[in-house]
């Protein structure tokens, strides 16, 4: 099936901007909503809300930046350099009775709301600790943001370094989500139709219990799989929304939760 290419920039057109759909100032106001923005807080909410919110920030951004990529404004791979370096965040507060959301981009506020919930005891430093994301949390949400991507050996290797540092062990189970990845990567090298290869979604679903050990994702944990996603990408390069780029978006939301003021 052919997907739909990008037109052509008409004279005078202008890009869908963040000022456009956002209530926010500054630089961020003017920049072009890109697809990769969207693909961060698509990844930000099913991390820390376990989906992405109808209507939501990511829905708003996946709209526009589809837009903005249709009329060939954008390209597909465009990070907003707000985005990127400053980061997309989801936090949740959890008070007696609701749960409070805020969705941010840049460090600007795009969407905040309250969700009713049962009161139970809980205290902000479960709450805190809860909302850091894990690295098969980080898999299992690539299932979400690039799941029907055929499954290549980049993507395996990048599973694989994934493992080994939610494990801390080369060693590699036989039952564990990087075998799978290794295993389909193979099966598909002798497909030629893509519908018949092994997806991502297919393999990191259920990540997070098919790891024999798990961790907090780390800025080192993102760069170590980036690393072996590139190098094993005949291209040289990251896929976006996939392994990497899911992994490296943990880490920054991680960095966030942690270090709230930094």
């Amino acid at each position: 099936m052919s997907q739909e290419q990008p037109r052509r920039p008409q004279p005078g057109q202008e890009p869908i901007k963040f000022g456009d759909v956002f209530p926010v100032g500054g630089s961020l106001a003017d920049k072009p909503v890109a697809p990769q923005d969207a693909a961060l807080m698509q990844f930000a909410e099913s991390a820390v809300l376990g989906q992405t919110q109808k209507g939501g920030p990511a829905a708003t951004m996946q709209s526009a930046s589809a837009r903005n990529e249709r009329a060939g404004l954008v390209g597909h791979t465009d990070l907003t350099d707000a985005a990127g370096d400053e980061g997309v965040t989801v936090t949740e507060i959890d008070v007696p009775g609701r749960r409070i959301i805020t969705e941010s981009v840049a460090g600007q506020v795009v969407g905040e709301y309250v969700e009713p919930r049962p009161v139970s005891q809980m205290n902000p430093t479960v709450t805190a600790r809860q909302a850091a994301i894990t690295i098969g949390e980080a898999l299992e949400a690539t299932a979400q943001s690039a799941g029907n991507k055929a499954l290549e050996h980049s993507d395996a290797a990048a599973i694989q370094a994934a493992e080994v540092r939610a494990t801390g062990s080369n060693i590699i189970s036989p039952i564990g989500v990087a075998a799978a990845a290794q295993s389909a990567a193979s099966t598909n090298a002798g497909l030629t139709r893509d519908e018949d290869k092994i997806k991502l979604n297919d393999v990191l679903a259920n990540a997070t219990a098919r790891l024999p050990a798990d961790k907090v994702v780390t800025r080192q944990d993102a760069q170590g799989v980036m690393i072996a996603e590139l190098r094993n990408n005949p291209n040289v390069v990251t896929h976006p929304g996939g392994v990497a780029a899911s992994v490296a978006a943990a880490a920054r939301l991680n960095e966030s939760v942690m270090n709230p003021d930094q």
